[in-house]
């Protein structure tokens, strides 16, 4: 099983795992029916209270609190069942009609320095395997694929799942679809590059804390080693900026490519790239006009249809855009 990395939970494991402070973990481990949260997804629970992230969608997230803040007293780990028919499960909200199992686990099982591994790890773009013990109470890299899951309920001794880098996005053309753009991804979990060879357009102040480079798209994408968990998104309806880097692209093997445009436009692209030598097949792949088919008018409106495509594809959805 992979898990995207939540990167605030992450983030303040490592400092309270840096500064000694006490805190748990609670991991779902299990998930049937219309759970809230995937397998993997992790809440992390401070001994004075403050929680980072979350394992459902607010149900069962009190019960799941007080067995941490008591795991953290006592050391002891657990697994905890909710579903339709436990009391506790209604009380607290799963009233969706799902099954949840989550694994709580305080700082005494945690392999030592696990999370700033595994924050490096995410830092090189690198997988990095986790394994929970339930018998043991422990959380630790895990050196090997583990079959063992939690199955029915019942508690196998070591359920494994892999934590993936965030998603990337490089966007095209610093645009205000872009300044749009790139809140809005970086909310729903997207790493988000942005490149621009104008100077006039790529400036600090309209992107503000985003990575960014005034360059030719083909040279940094090639120094960032694309990969099947990148996206790409032009933007710029320059040809010698775009192309660059859709041709680029299309030689890897990426999540997706999207092209904003007229069908007129991409008509056009597309003459010239197979005029560059790549296939039907490969210009198919292309998702132009970019975006799904809402009726987006505004720079901001254009955004939502772009990243909602990225969703789809990121979800393996199928339904017709």
């Amino acid at each position: 099983m992979e898990v995207e990395a939540d990167i605030q939970v992450v983030e303040a494991a490592v400092k309270l795992e840096r500064n000694k402070n006490p805190f748990a973990l609670a991991i779902v481990v299990d998930t049937w029916g219309s759970s809230p949260r995937q397998v993997g997804s992790a809440m992390l629970i401070e001994d004075n209270g403050h929680i980072v992230g979350s394992v459902s969608g607010g149900c069962v997230e009190g019960e799941v609190f007080h067995a941490a803040l008591g795991a953290i007293e006592t050391g002891k780990a657990q697994v905890l069942n909710f579903g339709v028919a436990d009391e506790v499960a209604w009380s607290a909200g799963l009233s969706c009609g799902g099954e949840i199992s989550v694994f709580v686990c305080s700082y005494h099982g945690f392999q030592k320095n696990l999370f700033s591994k595994v924050k490096r790890s995410l830092a090189m773009r690198k997988k990095i395997w986790i394994e929970c013990d339930f018998i043991n109470g422990t959380v630790k890299e895990g050196k090997v694929r583990r079959t063992d899951k939690l199955t029915s309920k019942a508690v196998t001794k070591i359920f494994q799942f892999t934590i993936i880098p965030k998603p990337r996005v490089f966007i095209i053309g610093a645009v205000q679809i872009a300044q749009n753009l790139v809140p809005m991804a970086m909310d729903v979990g997207y790493e988000v590059i942005v490149i621009d060879p104008r100077s006039q357009f790529a400036t600090k102040r309209r992107f503000h804390g985003v990575e960014f480079y005034i360059d030719w798209p083909d040279e940094v994408l090639e120094s960032k080693k694309l990969s099947e968990n990148d996206s790409l998104i032009t933007l710029t309806h320059n040809p010698k900026i775009d192309d660059s880097a859709i041709c680029f692209a299309l030689q890897k093997k990426i999540s997706t490519i999207s092209c904003l445009g007229s069908k007129v436009t991409n008509f056009k692209r597309r003459d010239r790239l197979m005029k560059e030598g790549f296939s039907t097949n490969q210009l198919n792949y292309i998702n132009s006009p970019a975006g799904l088919a809402i009726g987006a008018k505004t720079p901001a409106e254009i955004a939502v249809s772009i990243l909602a495509y990225l969703i789809k594809i990121r979800r393996n959805l199928s339904y017709e855009s």
